[in-house]
C-alpha cells in the first residue's frame, strides 16, 4: 500500500484562498473567483498525455490519477477552486449497470433500462463506501495535495439527468426513450428517481466526510423537460438532495455550500432558487441582469459565459467577461462558463478568461 493510500480525511492544510466559499455565501471578496467546468479536460496537453491508452472508468476508479487530473490546471492557471475529476456515471454503476466510455461515442450502457421491471435488476440498497470508496479516497489524497491552495468541489449528477442516462443508454438530443417513461410509466419513473436520490445523498455525504469543501448537482438533461414535466420529476428531487444533505451536515455542525446547475432550465430559475442551494449555476442563454431580478438576491449565482467565446481573439474574451461582470455584479457571483470546456480549446484563452476575471473584478470592486 503507497503512502498517498494511508493519508485520512482530516488534518488538512489550511485553506489559503477562499474567495469561492465566500461568494458561495454572498459575502465580500477581494475579487470574483472563478473556475471552469471540466477544468481538467482534453483541452490540457498534459491531460491527454496522462490519459493516453487508459480506459475512462479505469481512471476514474484509481485515487492517484484522479487527484493527478484535478491538479493539472491549477498548476497552469489561478482558479480559485478545483472540482475532483470523476464522472456522473459512477452511480448507476454503483447501481449494478454496466457503463463503458466508448471512443468517438461516448458514454454507453449496452444493457439501457427498458422497461419498469428491469428496476429489479438495480441494486436496491447501495453501499457507497464499498462501490464509491475511490471517489472519496481520491478527494482525501486531492485535498491533502492542493496544500490548501483552494477548496475542492465535489459533484453528482442530477436523479433526472442519470435516469436519463440509464433508459437512453448513452447521450441523446430528444432523450424521447427516457421521456416516454416520465408520461407512459410515471409510478416506475417516480421510484427510480427515488432510488438514485438516496443514493445520491449518501454520496454527498461521504464527499463531504473525504474532505469536499462544496458541492455541485449537475441536472445537464433539465433542457429537454418542460415546466410542467421539471416540476414533477426534476425540482423535488433536487431538494430533496439539498434538504437531506444539509440536514445531515447540521447534526454535526458542518455548512457546505451547495450548487445546483439545471442547464437550459432557465423556466425554473425562481423555483430554483428556493430550492436549498446557496449557488444557481447558469448557462449562457440567460442575462446575467435578468438572473438577478429573477432570483432577487436569495442565491448567488454561478456562470455563464457561453464556452465558444473562448474562441474569440484575447482581447474579446476580455470584453465579454467585463460586461458579464457588470451584469452579476461582483458580489455573490462566481465567474463560470455556462458549460463545461470544449476538447478544441486553446488553453490560453482559458487562462485570458481566467485573468480577465481577476482584474476587471478587482477593478470594478475599487470603483
Amino acid at each position: 500500500m503507497e503512502k498517498d493510500d494511508l493519508l485520512l480525511p482530516k488534518d488538512f492544510p489550511k485553506l489559503k484562498n477562499d474567495a469561492f466559499l465566500r461568494a458561495c455565501q454572498g459575502q465580500e471578496t477581494p475579487h470574483v473567483p472563478v473556475w471552469c467546468m471540466r477544468q481538467a479536460g482534453r483541452y490540457l496537453p498534459e491531460f491527454r498525455e496522462f490519459r493516453a491508452g487508459k480506459d475512462f472508468f479505469e481512471t476514474c476508479r484509481s485515487p492517484a490519477a484522479c487527484c493527478e487530473l484535478t491538479l493539472q490546471p491549477l498548476r497552469r492557471f489561478p482558479f480559485d477552486a478545483a472540482i475532483i475529476f470523476s464522472d456522473i456515471l459512477v452511480i448507476p454503476q454503483a447501481m449494478g449497470m454496466d457503463v463503458q466510455m466508448v471512443a468517438g461515442k461516448g458514454p454507453t450502457f449496452p444493457e439501457p433500462l427498458k422497461e419498469p421491471e428491469d428496476l429489479l435488476l438495480l441494486q436496491p440498497k447501495v453501499d457507497v463506501n464499498k462501490e464509491l470508496g475511490y471517489v472519496f479516497k481520491a478527494i482525501t489524497l486531492t485535498r491533502h495535495k492542493l496544500e490548501g491552495k483552494v477548496p475542492l468541489i465535489g459533484f453528482t449528477g442530477a436523479p433526472w439527468t442519470l435516469m436519463a442516462y440509464m433508459i437512453e443508454g448513452g447521450g441523446s438530443t430528444t432523450h424521447s426513450k427516457a421521456k416516454r417513461w416520465l408520461y407512459r410509466h410515471p409510478e416506475a419513473s417516480h421510484k427510480l428517481l427515488k432510488m438514485l436520490t438516496d443514493v445520491i445523498v449518501e454520496y454527498l455525504l461521504g464527499q463531504v466526510a473525504a474532505g469536499a469543501q462544496a458541492l455541485q448537482v449537475f441536472e445537464s438533461h433539465a433542457g429537454c423537460l418542460g415546466p410542467v414535466e421539471f416540476q414533477e420529476f426534476s425540482l423535488p428531487y433536487l431538494r430533496d438532495i439539498a434538504r437531506k444533505v444539509k440536514d445531515q451536515l447540521k447534526e454535526s455542525g458542518q455548512n457546505v455550500p451547495m450548487i445546483v446547475f439545471a442547464k437550459d432550465g432557465h423556466y425554473g430559475l425562481e423555483d430554483l432558487s428556493q430550492s436549498h442551494y446557496e449557488v444557481v449555476g447558469l448557462d449562457w442563454t440567460i442575462d446575467p441582469c435578468s438572473a438577478r431580478e429573477r432570483t432577487g438576491g436569495k442565491v448567488s449565482l454561478q456562470g455563464n459565459m457561453d464556452p465558444c467565446a473562448l474562441y474569440a481573439p484575447k482581447e474579446r474574451i476580455s470584453e465579454i467577461v467585463k460586461k458579464m461582470l457588470e451584469g452579476f455584479g461582483t458580489r455573490g457571483y462566481i465567474a463560470n462558463l455556462g458549460h463545461g470546456l470544449y476538447p478544441d480549446m486553446d488553453p490560453e484563452n482559458v487562462g485570458a478568461f481566467v485573468e480577465a476575471v481577476h482584474t476587471h473584478s478587482r477593478h470594478l470592486n475599487h470603483k
